[in-house]
């Protein structure tokens, strides 16, 4: 392993909120073997919340503020921060060509981006499309660039999320929770981001929850509400919309509080998974989109995938045999 103690280690992934969740372990499992380590993250202003709920992190840099300088602005900023590596967990041509800019002493990337090899001076053999690994072990080989060659198990990544919130959840939505009930979260829509599980099937779920034992809440964006907005109208009065209601540093506390989850391959399901509650994932077995790369990791996390790409195969019952066991 290379001597790393006490160097400035910025970990760049600018992309969306699952692939970040997806991306702490990494930085638990960094921290883990060198504590000395400071960790910065590159991220989007959009994905703070999620970064900053990490205690492995020490810093967030924000991706969005630093691209508003101007281009000799942009690589000072960067120096300005003392990064002695960066490690680009999701490639980005202009984020590698601003780290060498910055003079960043060890800049670690893939053999499978051309740019890379203009731009990194460490790389490492890694092709996610065929790998058999899940994502978050994908983002941890790249640690070989540090000389960390052991990937965990799946099942051990939820040891390295270091899952911390800050502050309270707000009284509004705190008090929305019934703690006789299991508080059940549906999360219908993905921002187009994958393949749904259709909005008639959520509906045939809702109808075989015991409305005694079960308090369901429907979330989503401030875009999907306008969506679901007919849908919902539709669903028993029992059924709580909070799509739209809280900014997602709100939305991450929410969800640590609440008792379960379900929904497909979208960001609240890796949060969801992350903060340790029941969560269940819904997946097709299809392309590079299945559970066995995208899946939730989590201590409560479980999945069920349907046999080809139309995730409708998948029954209300199915769904409600599985969650039936975490009352």
């Amino acid at each position: 392993m290379s001597n790393i103690k006490n160097q400035h280690i910025l970990i760049s992934r600018t992309d969306a909120i699952g692939d970040v969740v997806l991306t702490l372990p990494l930085c638990g499992y960094l921290k883990s073997i060198c504590p000395d380590v400071k960790i910065s993250f590159l991220g989007r202003t959009y994905t703070q919340p999620v970064i900053d709920a990490c205690a492995a992190i020490d810093t967030f840099i924000n991706y969005d503020e630093l691209q508003t300088l101007p281009e000799p602005g942009q690589a000072a900023a960067l120096k300005a921060r003392h990064v002695d590596v960066i490690i680009h967990v999701y490639p980005r041509k202009e984020i590698a060509e601003l780290a060498k800019k910055a003079n960043i002493k060890l800049r670690i990337g893939t053999t499978n981006r051309v740019f890379h090899w203009l731009t990194c001076n460490k790389l490492v053999k890694l092709s996610r499309k065929n790998s058999l690994l899940h994502e978050a072990q994908l983002n941890i080989v790249l640690l070989q660039g540090l000389g960390i060659n052991t990937v965990p198990d799946v099942v051990q990544l939820p040891d390295y999320y270091d899952f911390k919130t800050k502050d309270k959840l707000r009284k509004e939505f705190a008090d929305l929770f019934d703690r006789g009930k299991f508080n059940l979260i549906l999360h219908p829509k993905s921002h187009g981001s994958g393949r749904e599980w259709s909005l008639q099937r959520f509906s045939e779920l809702i109808g075989l929850l015991p409305a005694e034992r079960f308090k369901v809440f429907i979330s989503g964006s401030e875009k999907e509400k306008a969506i679901l907005k007919d849908w919902i109208a539709g669903l028993p009065g029992t059924v709580v919309d909070v799509t739209g209601a809280m900014p997602l540093e709100q939305l991450v506390k929410f969800i640590a509080k609440a008792d379960g989850l379900i929904a497909a391959g979208t960001g609240p399901l890796h949060i969801a998974a992350e903060t340790g509650i029941h969560t269940l994932g819904l997946f097709p077995s299809i392309g590079s989109i299945h559970a066995r790369r995208w899946g939730p990791v989590g201590k409560r996390a479980e999945f069920i995938q349907a046999p080809a790409g139309d995730l409708d195969v998948i029954s209300a019952a199915d769904v409600y045999n599985k969650i039936k066991v975490w009352l």
